[in-house]
């Protein structure tokens, strides 16, 4: 990325900052009724964040941390943006090689791209630094099972699954991917383990809503408005099929 567009982050954040200072001023109110002292205060500090970018923007060497290439990762991924997203996260794990949350991110952007041996990668990566978590296994699964590589994926969830029996992410992936392949039986273990019975039919009604199995994506809503008639996403979904 070039130091422009750093710039431009950074710059952000100051006016960011200029708002969330104003409204600080605002919420004194109770202390003080006159307006114009709350409109002096907000306008000097706007200036500072004004001054602040202006003398960041004459910088020779601004200060960069994985944390600010992480959060220009996040803002990039939220605009769609995905191959930003991604040189700022592998940024900001050079800058700290043990920044999860960076780790995380970047395995998910390579999935939306569809890179799928670089996400594997990351994933791999990801178990290293957190001792083979669960956490890490739900997310090679899933990686696995987009790309269609369906005995890694299960072998994935089930290595999650032995390492926390508990996990829902895990027990839910694995779960959908059974449902999706017709096998009933065992993706209702797997969702059941982890999921009250409404939501575990409303997974499978949703399952087969996405397939085009549309009286059996109702048959399954209907159960599950059965068993918890507070569950509006099922009745949401039942007046949309209909």
């Amino acid at each position: 990325m070039s130091r422009r567009t750093t710039k431009i982050g950074v710059l952000v954040r100051l006016l960011l900052m200029c708002c969330v200072l104003g409204v600080a001023g605002g919420c004194d109110k109770n202390k003080s009724q006159d307006a114009k002292r709350e409109k002096e205060i907000a306008q000097r500090q706007k200036g500072e964040a004004n001054a602040n970018a202006e003398k960041f923007e004459k910088s020779d060497d601004p200060p960069i941390t994985a944390q600010t290439r992480f959060a220009a990762g996040q803002l990039a991924e939220a605009q769609g943006n995905f191959d930003n997203a991604i040189s700022q996260y592998q940024a900001a794990i050079k800058l700290d090689p043990k920044k999860l949350d960076a780790m995380f991110r970047l395995g998910m952007a390579y999935v939306q791209t569809r890179r799928f041996d670089e996400a594997v990668a990351t994933w791999q990566r990801y178990l290293k630094a957190t001792n083979n978590s669960a956490q890490g296994y739900g997310n090679l699964g899933y990686t696995y099972e987009t790309a269609g590589r369906i005995d890694d994926a299960e072998k994935a969830y089930q290595a999650g699954i032995a390492r926390d029996p508990q996990n829902q992410s895990c027990r839910v992936n694995y779960g959908l991917m059974l449902a999706r392949r017709n096998q009933l039986e065992p993706a209702i273990k797997q969702l059941s383990a982890v999921l009250p019975p409404a939501a575990v039919h409303y997974n499978l009604g949703s399952v087969c809503e996405q397939q085009g199995r549309t009286e059996e994506a109702k048959a399954y809503y209907r159960k599950a408005l059965e068993l918890d008639p507070k569950l509006t996403d099922a009745r949401a979904r039942l007046a949309v099929m209909k």
